[in-house]
């Protein structure tokens, strides 16, 4: 069997210390964090709003336009019955 180094390889540079960051500094940030989430989650539900009343007016207007072709096709065939 191979027999095992008894060191083992060092790696690269040892890592440098980081600044500690402050615990009030990290609740900062993150309240920054979180408002900005709410302003984020106001402004697509006020989008999404919209979109539903977009929507709406769609259907709306796809139905009237869809009862206009039902009454000239109705118009039509009246018209046709009439002088035949």
């Amino acid at each position: 069997m191979a027999q095992r180094e008894k060191e083992k390889p060092k790696r690269g540079a040892a890592r440098t210390a980081e600044p500690e960051i402050g615990i009030s500094d990290a609740v900062q940030r993150l309240e920054a964090e979180a408002k900005s989430l709410v302003r984020e989650r106001d402004g697509l539900r006020a989008e999404l709003e919209m979109a539903r009343a977009r929507i709406k007016a769609l259907e709306s207007t796809h139905a009237d336009v869809a009862n206009r072709i039902e009454w000239v096709i109705d118009s039509l065939h009246n018209l046709s019955d009439k002088s035949a």
